[in-house]
């Protein structure tokens, strides 16, 4: 196979990052595995693998389509950026497959509790049949669980990215790759702690602890805004990078 075919065939998901060199070859029996469990979480999402015989059945199922959506959604925000990490580094030491490991099976474990979470809300936002009535033990339980959930699988993805910053050296990175891992780092560590904080209100307000995420937007723009400026400061040629250390005229 020629080298750029294989390169192709390793960047036909999503495009290469410009500034970024990715070092994952083909697709490993890591990544190929993982995308397999992936699919299959999705696939437990599905609102009913039975044809529905009537018009007032096809309604009842349509209403799983809105939960089904923002769970697949959140899904599909996790496996990118598992996606982008396995391409960036193509890592697959005993402890990199660990912390992969440990990820699927929190994906595997909050399907359920994540399509009950937002079939309920959506319920409740149009007025439509609840699943059954819950108490405020109950509904802060839920939002426990989801916050611990939430915090745990990106807390895995700041220790993936701890993990390639401490390989740096091994793995080549220049100026603007190690800043970027370290960013990288950073966001999830963020992510982690909104987890974190709605799990600490859910003791006292469920609806709190979902307000929270909210949060996120205001976050990642505030971030990224101060971010690009060091972004453009690093790829900036060098005589334009740092005119101030030439030496002052005597």
């Amino acid at each position: 196979m020629e080298p750029n075919a294989v390169e192709k065939s390793a960047h036909h998901l999503l495009p290469p990052e410009k500034h970024f060199r990715w070092r994952a070859g083909e697709i490993t029996r890591l990544e190929a595995f993982c995308d397999v469990v992936f699919g299959f979480a999705i696939t437990l999402l599905v609102v009913s693998l039975e044809v529905p015989h009537s018009f007032a059945e096809l309604k009842i199922a349509l209403r799983g389509f809105l939960p089904f959506a923002l769970c697949f959604a959140q899904f599909v925000l996790i496996w990118v950026t598992h996606y982008r990490f396995s391409r960036r580094f193509g890592l697959e030491d005993g402890y990199t497959v660990f912390l992969n490991v440990v990820l699927l099976f929190l994906v595997l474990f909050y399907v359920y509790p994540l399509k009950f979470l937002f079939t309920l809300l959506i319920g409740q936002i149009f007025g439509w049949e609840k699943l059954g009535a819950l108490t405020d033990q109950d509904a802060m339980l839920l939002m426990k669980i989801y916050g611990i959930g939430f915090a745990a699988v990106f807390a895995l993805f700041a220790l993936m990215y701890r993990h390639a910053v401490a390989l740096a050296e091994k793995l080549e990175l220049n100026a603007f790759e190690r800043f970027e891992s370290r960013l990288s780092m950073q966001e999830n560590l963020a992510l982690m702690s909104f987890g974190l904080v709605s799990f600490a209100l859910a003791f006292k307000s469920p609806a709190a602890a979902g307000w929270v995420y909210m949060l996120i937007g205001v976050y990642f723009w505030v971030h990224e805004s101060i971010a690009d400026k060091q972004k453009r400061r690093l790829l900036a040629p060098p005589a334009e990078r740092k005119p101030e250390t030439e030496a002052p005229e005597n």
